[in-house]
């Protein structure tokens, strides 16, 4: 974990910038940027590398504020799978905490107030072991796993939805199956990467997916979703700043279907959202950004610092002022 800060500690108002450095696994080539019109090509220039640079850069503009204490963390394991130690959930344990937060995570310039959570779960199931050569004598495992997941996508909980969400995220992610050329395999194993939405329940959907014939639940790994309130001061700051670098397809708020180290900060009572440039194909094999929208993401946020305090006044609110 690296932090760095400008501004005075004993400012009554304190924003967090978080962003990551990890990536997905790519293909070579992906390491290697190219500029294609006002497009950067790249892995993670999207998620989040290109966002974070523009915090880095952001926090030095801001070097001369007077007013604001603003506090950039920066963690290496935000794409992990590991359920504990996570950095967000270190930074905040470590007292990196304020009256708001930002998290740079792809948005295209909207404000993201909802984030899935997950519930990824490895699955064992069973089939009956044959000869090769006779494989109607047997129930092949793969080919039943396959025909577990899709009655998984048709549990009840796959065709629920929300005002931000039209449905929850699920991804047949890995299939482990067989231990040899000719023989029917017996078990097969296969990892699903559930998003759920905020309003559902991760017990409840466990329950779903525990009554599907022939399958067991072998591990889970989970992440609580995001939710903060819109019309919050903050929120409506962050927008306020946002709107003169937008164009029109940005919306405003939106949900977005990945999960968040928003979660971290909302755990301690911190107000967290996600906000970042445009781009698109995050953890494809065409990720990109754009070059236009890191100059005006930059400007949206070091002009979000700058004004708040009268943003917040006008709104008639008093911060915590902790930001310890």
């Amino acid at each position: 974990m690296t932090t760095a800060e400008v501004g005075p500690s004993d400012a009554s108002q304190t924003v967090l910038l978080h962003g990551h450095i990890d990536v997905v696994p790519g293909r070579p080539a992906q390491f290697v940027p190219r500029l294609e019109g006002d497009r950067l090509f790249g892995r993670g220039a999207y998620d989040m590398k290109g966002a974070l640079a523009c915090l880095l850069l952001a926090l030095a503009d801001l070097r001369s504020e007077r007013s604001v204490r603003v506090r950039l963390g920066i963690v290496p394991d935000e794409e992990s799978e590991e359920e504990t130690e996570r950095g967000g959930d270190r930074l905040v344990e470590s007292g990196f905490v304020g009256d708001f937060a930002i998290t740079g995570e792809p948005t295209d310039l909207n404000v993201g107030v909802a984030a899935k959570g997950v519930l990824a779960m490895r699955l064992h199931v069973s089939g009956t072991a044959a000869h090769g050569a006779t494989p109607w004598l047997g129930e092949n495992a793969i080919l039943r796993a396959y025909e577990v997941f899709r009655e998984l996508e048709s549990l009840p909980f796959a065709s629920e939805s929300s005002e931000l969400f039209d449905r929850p995220s699920i991804n047949l992610g890995r299939i482990l199956g067989g231990d040899a050329l000719n023989k029917v395999p017996d078990a097969c194993v296969i990892d699903v990467d559930v998003r759920y939405l905020p309003e559902q329940d991760p017990d409840a959907i466990l329950a779903q997916v525990r009554g599907l014939p022939g399958t067991r639940v072998l591990s889970t790994f989970s992440r609580p979703p995001a939710l903060v309130d819109a019309d919050s001061p903050y929120v409506r700051a962050l927008r306020k700043a946002a709107a003169p670098y937008a164009d029109e397809s940005v919306q405003g708020l939106i949900g977005r279907d990945g999960a968040s180290d928003a979660v971290s900060f909302l755990r301690a009572g911190v107000p967290a959202v996600e906000f970042g440039p445009r781009g698109g194909g995050h953890h494809g094999p065409e990720e990109w950004v754009s070059v236009e929208s890191l100059h005006r993401y930059r400007q949206a946020i070091v002009d979000f610092v700058t004004r708040l305090p009268q943003t917040v006044a006008a709104a008639g609110t008093e911060p915590s002022g902790d930001g310890a």
